[in-house]
């Protein structure tokens, strides 16, 4: 059975209304990065990322899967062997009734250890209170991988990455790294599908890729129906 790879970005959950973000109409516009996506700045004020990332969680809490998420689940049913890997810190993808999901960046919908970074919890609602406490006794703090630091699952997408026969990238820039280096890991002669009303900048890929441009919701369930008639056994 084929090893179909999904690697998701923002724009799959900018179409159930979820702010990316580069958008200026969203909560990212009103805080800089420094403010609330750094390290530094929960060391520096807590309460304040704390109340951001609520704020995230709830908007989250109130987005539905889209079609494209529905019809990656789909193709998940048909073919098993299918992986997720994701940009987003959303759980659409679980929501859809996908499994076997890779989130590069966090979980919105867990909080985890501030001194161990892969030591998460589910988060009950939308609201997390500080100074709330992780059973190793450390602080919690939301599961996002704030700039500047590692992305704990990087080397597990890599490996998914390069068992792939098929890679589909959709609705992400390829700009954001380490994430966006995925595409080197796949092996030379595996094709590479892009849904994305943009044109990420691929160099040396550029002619090993069938472009889609389209959102994600209008490209992405046609594309699931071709791949299933051509890797269904």
């Amino acid at each position: 059975m084929k090893n179909i790879v999904i690697f998701t970005g923002a724009g799959i959950s900018k179409e159930s209304g979820l702010s990316t973000f580069r958008d200026t109409d969203g909560l990212w516009n009103n805080y800089s990065v420094e403010e609330i996506c750094t390290h530094q700045a929960w060391v520096r004020n807590p309460e304040k990322c704390v109340a951001f990332y609520n704020d995230i969680r709830r908007t989250t809490m109130g987005a539905q899967p889209n079609a494209a998420h529905l019809a990656i689940a789909r193709l998940q049913q048909v073919i098993p062997s299918t992986r997720i890997i994701t940009q987003n810190i959303d759980d659409l993808h679980e929501r859809a009734g996908s499994t076997q999901i890779t989130h590069l960046h966090g979980e919105i919908m867990k909080l985890r250890s501030e001194k161990n970074e892969t030591a998460t919890m589910p988060i009950k609602g939308w609201e997390q209170h500080y100074g709330d406490k992780h059973p190793d006794g450390s602080l919690l703090r939301p599961y996002v991988v704030f700039f500047g630091e590692g992305v704990p699952y990087f080397d597990e997408a890599c490996r998914i990455a390069a068992q792939a026969d098929v890679l589909v990238v959709i609705g992400t820039s390829l700009n954001v790294y380490p994430a966006a280096s995925l595409i080197q890991y796949v092996a030379h002669n595996v094709p590479i599908y892009i849904v994305d009303p943009g044109e990420p900048k691929l160099g040396e890929y550029a002619h090993r890729v069938t472009f889609i441009r389209e959102v994600a919701t209008k490209g992405v369930p046609p594309l699931i129906d071709k791949l299933i008639e051509l890797y269904h056994e």
